[in-house]
């Protein structure tokens, strides 16, 4: 009888701890950081100083390989930004500025990468890609349109400028096809558009005037 007993007693299901879980956030805050993270300085991340960017562009300009553009004038910065590269680059821990110029008198990109600390432009890319339109670019095409006579004539009661649109012409036949273009989205109040101007960059002229149903 006692050896039944024992029996049962050894029987009884032994009671496992219960599992702790980690969420996959907290296993990666747990593990070390690499060095490259943990000796970055924060301050390379900062928003460009106007300051900042005006070194920039003055190193950018001065650039023996955009003589021409400093020198014709015709081109505008569509944007500015802080770059940060990780070690081993040589220019880990430099102060840097992406700067994307458009060229309208050579009709190309120029994207590049400005040393503040070295004081030189450490990378340079021409291409005849097309960046994203600028505000000022924006602005000017809305300012085109509103005062050409073709647009106004197409433009109803309570019709205004909805948005603008970076424009590439769909074959080679149009003017827009090889020249920077904003196209300018005419409509009313409830979001209706009813006309569009395209607005040549390059020369400041509106080239087509579209009622909406035909774009």
């Amino acid at each position: 009888m006692a050896s039944s007993k024992k029996a049962v007693k050894a029987a009884k299901p032994v009671k496992s701890k219960p599992k702790v879980t980690t969420s996959p956030k907290a296993r990666a805050a747990a593990r070390p950081l690499p060095p490259d993270v943990v000796n970055a300085d924060p301050t390379l991340f900062d928003p460009l100083t106007p300051g900042e960017i005006a070194d920039a562009l003055r190193t950018l300009t001065e650039d023996r390989r955009l003589g021409s553009m400093a020198k014709v004038g015709r081109y505008r910065v569509i944007c500015t930004e802080p770059l940060v590269v990780k070690p081993p680059h040589w220019m880990a821990g430099h102060r840097l500025v992406r700067v994307v110029v458009y060229d309208y008198a050579a009709d190309r990109a120029v994207d590049a990468c400005v040393d503040l600390d070295a004081g030189v432009v450490a990378h340079l890319d021409l291409s005849r890609g097309q960046p994203m339109l600028s505000r000022d670019e924006e602005a000017i095409a809305v300012s085109i349109a509103m005062v050409d006579e073709r647009v106004r004539d197409k433009l109803a009661l309570g019709d205004a400028p909805q948005s603008t649109l970076h424009y590439w012409g769909r074959t080679p036949a149009d003017l827009a096809y090889a020249r920077r273009s904003a196209a300018v989205v005419f409509g009313r109040a409830d979001g209706h558009a009813t006309v569009i101007a395209v607005v040549d960059l390059l020369e400041n002229i509106v080239t087509q005037v579209v009622p909406a149903e035909l774009w």
